[in-house]
């Protein structure tokens, strides 16, 4: 797995040194996969709806579309 190295304000570091038992690198993982997954669907409607409920209510996407 490629690293990569970010630069945060010292705020934020501050407060997420109150928390060293959060695995801060899974918590950015998590927020790129997301953000990745929304820019992909954003052209396909089904796909952006599928991924809002899933946001929002914690649904899984072949949950949505059982027929």
């Amino acid at each position: 797995m490629p690293n990569m190295t970010m630069a945060i304000p010292e705020e934020i570091h501050r407060k997420m040194k109150k928390y060293p038992e959060i695995k801060w690198a899974e918590i950015a993982r998590q927020a790129f996969k997301q953000k990745i997954t929304l820019l992909e669907t954003e052209k396909d409607p089904l796909r952006l709806y599928a991924y809002k409920r899933w946001v929002e209510k914690g649904e899984e996407a072949h949950e949505l579309f059982k027929f």
